[in-house]
């Protein structure tokens, strides 16, 4: 077996919490970032990688490695992130608790790019942030998993219990409407 999460995770099946411990450490940023794509709200998204890996100590003792612990790890968390999007107070927006970040003062600019570089690459990010936060919630996760996560079609097709086609077109889709959004954003 060439996983070693698959091997920390059965190891946590059979009793080792220190295991479970190390796949947390592994894997709670990527899933975070994962979900906060899904759910596009910071607080909620940290509350949803609590809620996955709650149901991964929940099912550790149905727990069999079928797939990559990645696979079975990223399932979890976009089913719960689905849910989350299905519950019906969903359109309340949550207020900011960082007020810390809001009063943070400036800081003197260090050697580096020069600032109209920094400025065309924020406006850039952000530019692809709104036109990934336009794409269809489940061609954003198939893109997700495939470009960021480097899951396989096959293992993104497992996680998002569909069809390899399915995730092929989601991820076609995907960088259509993309390169679509950039080349408005370039005439603009």
């Amino acid at each position: 077996m060439a996983d070693d999460d698959v091997r920390l995770m059965l190891a946590f099946r059979d009793g080792d919490e220190r295991a479970f411990d190390a796949l947390f450490e592994r894997w709670a940023g990527r899933v975070l970032r994962f979900v906060e794509r899904i759910v596009r709200e910071p607080g909620v998204a940290e509350d949803l990688v609590q809620e996955t890996f709650l149901r991964v100590w929940r099912a550790r003792e149905r727990y069999v490695p079928e797939a990559r612990f990645s696979t079975w790890l990223f399932t979890i968390a976009g089913n719960a992130a689905r849910n989350e999007l299905r519950r019906p107070f969903r359109g309340a927006a949550h207020d900011s608790l960082d007020l810390a970040a809001e009063d943070a003062k400036p800081e003197p600019a260090a050697d580096g790019p020069a600032s109209d570089e920094l400025v065309d690459a924020r406006r850039t990010g952000l530019g692809l942030e709104a036109a990934l936060a336009q794409l269809p919630a489940r061609q954003r996760e198939a893109l997700w998993l495939r470009a960021v996560e480097g899951l396989s079609y096959a293992e993104v097709a497992l996680a998002l219990e569909t069809s390899e086609a399915s995730v092929k077109a989601l991820i076609h889709r995907a960088r259509v409407a993309l390169a679509r959004a950039a080349g408005e954003r370039g005439k603009a």
